[in-house]
């Protein structure tokens, strides 16, 4: 397990602070800063075996979705492989695509085909935002847990101490609703 910071993950962090600075994006129900979801995403990740990509697609895993960013410009500052991590973290489906239900079908049967690493990450996102949903927003988070239960459905072969959290998580809210 790495336990320094590489020069890519401190760019990263750099950067998704200032990517998500710029829009004044804040975490929708506490209003702090952006920044503090990718670094608990962060934390989580350096929790289990990681590489630096999986640290930097941790970091900059909202950017393009969150801030108009360009994939492009991801590539150029961190190159294909931490690039290709961020799209495959980036939802695709559009409104064009469907209601809700059916762009979420879409966006778990393309991240089925993720990389391991990505599926780790993806992980960690889930846990992040499901124990703020959970405790905020327990009306949404009705609709928001059964959509993460099928997306762990296609996540079981990320990292198992991540996914076994989510499924706690997931399981515990459940018996909270019931």
């Amino acid at each position: 397990m790495k336990m320094y910071i590489g020069a890519f993950e401190e760019k990263a962090t750099v950067f998704a602070t200032a990517a998500h600075a710029a829009v004044k994006q804040v975490r929708k129900y506490t209003g702090e800063p952006y920044i503090v979801h990718p670094a608990a995403v962060v934390a989580l990740v350096k929790y289990v075996p990681h590489t630096e990509l999986m640290v930097c697609a941790a970091w900059l895993h909202d950017v393009i979705e969150d801030t108009g960013v360009e994939l492009e410009l991801i590539e150029k500052e961190f190159g294909y492989e931490i690039a290709s991590a961020v799209d495959w973290l980036t939802d695709q489906a559009k409104p064009s695509d469907g209601n809700r239900k059916a762009r979420k079908k879409l966006e778990r049967e393309r991240i089925a085909h993720a990389p391991y690493a990505v599926k780790t990450v993806k992980l960690a996102d889930l846990i992040d935002n499901s124990k703020s949903i959970f405790a905020l927003d327990p009306d949404f988070a009705k609709v928001y847990l059964q959509e993460k239960e099928l997306l762990l459905d296609v996540l079981s072969d990320g990292d198992q101490a991540l996914y076994k959290q989510a499924k706690q998580i997931c399981e515990e809210f459940t018996g909270i609703i019931h």
